[in-house]
């Protein structure tokens, strides 16, 4: 005899209380968005990347403001690689509203494990998609840094020493 298995029981919806709700969203606690107003669903699930791209720019003007006491040429060198940066979140962000829409539906027909399998498989895309843009930063460094028209000093400074290796990830300071 087989019979269908059960739904596990739906979670409840956010609480009334906006600021319980936005405090709920940043602990990421589990909520029934399907069951509240759209605006307020849409304001509450847009928290973590709200406050994701805020420290990235946080990020950003922090780097710019300690690495500012090396010269104008150092701050020249952020913003280069900041370049670089900007295209892969952009790979990760195509990849994260595609996850969204697949993880959304399957939340929705109430199939929290194909959820989690579609979301796990993300990350092994994510892991995967990452693979070119580490290969470039290994071995063509100082190329792309002299493609995008960066001086002397930055692609010897930056690509020449041990820190910069960490930094820029270059093949050639790692090898001698």
């Amino acid at each position: 005899m087989s019979s269908a298995p059960e739904n596990p029981p739906a979670p409840p919806p956010p609480p009334d209380s906006v600021w319980k709700g936005l405090k709920d969203a940043l602990r990421g606690t589990e909520a029934d968005y399907t069951r509240i107003d759209l605006r307020r669903a849409i304001l509450l699930l847009s928290v973590p990347m709200i406050l994701e791209l805020v420290m990235e720019s946080t990020f950003a003007v922090v780097d710019i403001y300690f690495v500012g006491k090396l010269g104008a040429s150092a701050v020249a060198t952020v913003g280069l690689t900041e370049t670089f940066l900007f295209l892969l979140y952009s790979v990760a962000m195509g990849l994260s509203m595609g996850v969204t829409a697949i993880v959304a539906r399957r939340v929705g027909e109430k199939r929290p494990e194909d959820a989690a399998a579609a979301a796990v498989q993300a990350i092994g895309i994510g892991v995967l998609a990452s693979v070119p843009f580490a290969g470039l930063g290994i071995f063509f460094a100082q190329d792309l840094l002299a493609l995008m028209g960066a001086d002397p000093w930055v692609i010897e400074t930056v690509t020449g020493t041990p820190s910069g290796c960490l930094a820029a990830t270059s093949r050639s300071c790692c090898s001698s």
